[in-house]
């Protein structure tokens, strides 16, 4: 499965505990094709919702693009995201419990050359669950350190 990764939300994983992964189509202009293209966009602060059967993806920044003339489109406009009927009405009954909302892990361009939104059902993290974590990561890095000094003695 090769794909080209063009955005990446690093703190979402750090943020959140993700529950499920979805992957989706994202209906996009042409000159929004060509900003992504060059690895032009950010997902750092966006979300998604659903709104009368659709999903929506809000705060997804993709730059203009110099070369599109008149029909430049608005970097942070509302974009629907493409999902299957049921997907969707599994994802409403996710959502609709209190403390999960859907968030984009990733976007990329498939095998097809395709735009496609890994997107994650995701609940937030306490404080204490982030603090934990870091240091199960520092004690394996010790772990880790101290096996391999110990084997080249």
């Amino acid at each position: 499965m090769k794909r080209k990764i063009v955005a990446r939300n690093k703190k979402a994983r750090h943020n959140f505990q993700v529950l499920e992964v979805y992957e989706a189509g994202i209906a996009l202009r042409g000159d929004e094709v060509k900003s992504l293209r060059e690895g032009k966009c950010s997902i750092q602060e966006s979300f998604a919702r659903i709104q009368k059967g659709e999903v929506i993806l809000y705060n997804m920044h993709i730059p203009e693009f110099q070369q599109a003339g008149v029909f430049k489109s608005e970097p942070k406009r509302e974009r629907k995201l493409l999902l299957h009927r049921r997907e969707i009405s599994r994802l409403s009954g996710l959502v609709a419990q209190k403390g999960y909302t859907l968030v984009p892990l990733e976007v990329y361009f498939n095998e097809k050359n395709m735009v496609k939104v890994e997107l994650a059902v995701v609940k937030g993290k306490k404080l204490y669950d982030k603090r934990r974590k870091l240091k199960e990561e520092i004690t394996k890095r010790e772990i880790a350190r101290q096996m391999k000094a110990h084997h080249f003695r």
